[in-house]
């Protein structure tokens, strides 16, 4: 895994962490905003298995990964992996998610970073689309 090429995003959301929390962790929500309003299936505990399916510019997609970090409106990580990369499913492939809520005096500091893009080039694509889904969570939470 390469820690040269962190894609990392940040938004600042006018609601507390339990809102922005929410808007992260349930299924129904979690389709509102991010692309190709994915269904989620997990129970969040770590060491489960996480899956992200729907359809994005007419193709069907399943993503996979595993829960690796839960702590209720404060850090959720996992790892993922789409077969769309076309790259192989192996450990190697898949990235880690972060994402870090802090309070603000009535707001929430969102900060999202993923680990293991291949080059400066991907994590630039990476980064683009974290900052679009995290603009998204925040018109959809503050809605």
């Amino acid at each position: 895994m390469s820690d040269d090429f962190v894609a990392e995003a940040e938004v600042e959301i006018d609601s507390p962490p339990e809102d922005v929390w929410a808007a992260l962790v349930e299924p129904d929500q979690i389709e509102q905003y991010m692309f190709g309003g994915p269904r989620v299936e997990t129970d969040w505990e770590v060491g489960h298995a996480i899956t992200w399916s729907g359809e994005w510019k007419g193709t069907k997609y399943e993503d996979k990964g595993e829960i690796l970090e839960f702590q209720p409106r404060k850090r959720l990580q996992y790892s993922h992996f789409s077969p769309i990369s076309g790259l192989p499913d192996v450990p190697e492939s898949y990235h880690t998610v972060t994402i870090d809520l802090s309070a603000n005096d009535g707001t929430t500091n969102v900060r999202l970073l993923q680990d293991n893009n291949p080059s400066d080039g991907a994590r630039s694509h990476s980064q683009d689309n974290w900052q679009d889904i995290l603009d998204a969570l925040k018109e959809h939470v503050e809605a």
